[in-house]
């Protein structure tokens, strides 16, 4: 399938209804997050299902569409390169992850980093220095800042939590609300796989912790303990 089909095919799905109520879904209001994004109105399974019938789309192809103004061609292309990554042998696999870093700049909004980041950048640094996740850590680029604590849940599926720790301590005073849920759904799942580092966490940082942060970190803990967190001074 050539480009011009698959954006034809994509279009095909689209709902002018449904455009409307994702640009408010995805504030893309002046001075808001996705501010100036655009969408056609496509639902995610159909995006999904389309992803099947381009096993030989040109990766010129990818690019084109990673770069579009429209929101869902560049989750498409994101989807893409997850099923090719998935699919792919190491040498394959690794100039995937070369191509996400590149074109880092256009996946930029969260669904964007949530279903691309953990399965493309997170697998890729399973065994591998994790600098580069510090790096963007540290990035002034919100959405950077999410792929970083992101791409740890592949990493948290493994049993392996010290980066998430790690990257979660250093962004508790991030501006951003995106972080904090973030940085808190991250430590729920560290959390529901063993509660002792997360509990270590909030003994350390709960009183520091945005309310959404902890919010997000606590949702799976018995009642009881979620009122105790939740009902700490700041500050104690």
């Amino acid at each position: 399938m050539k480009l011009d089909e698959v954006r034809t095919r994509l279009r095909v799905s689209a709902s002018e209804k449904d455009a409307a109520n994702l640009q408010r879904y995805f504030k893309t209001g002046p001075g808001e997050y996705g501010a100036g994004d655009r969408f056609l109105g496509i639902r995610v399974p159909a995006i999904r299902k389309l992803v099947r019938q381009t096993d030989a789309l040109a990766v010129e192809d990818i690019r084109l569409l990673i770069h579009s103004a429209w929101h869902e061609e560049r989750l498409l292309a994101l989807l893409i390169l997850v099923r090719r990554y998935q699919r792919g042998e190491e040498a394959l696999r690794g100039s995937l992850f070369e191509f996400y870093c590149r074109e880092i700049r256009w996946i930029n909004n969260w669904d964007l980093v949530d279903l691309s980041a953990p399965h493309i950048v997170g697998h890729w640094l399973l065994n591998r220095p994790r600098d580069f996740l510090h790096q963007l850590a540290a990035s002034s680029n919100l959405w950077e800042r999410r792929i970083a604590v992101l791409a740890t849940l592949a990493f948290i599926r493994m049993g392996d939590f010290a980066d998430t720790i790690h990257l979660c301590r250093a962004l508790i005073q991030d501006p951003h609300d995106l972080i904090h849920k973030a940085c808190g759904w991250m430590l729920r799942e560290v959390g529901k796989r063993d509660e002792r580092p997360l509990n270590h966490f909030l003994k350390e940082h709960a009183s520091q912790m945005p309310r959404t942060m902890l919010r997000y970190a606590i949702e799976r803990l018995p009642a009881t303990q979620r009122q105790a967190w939740m009902s700490l001074p700041a500050g104690s």
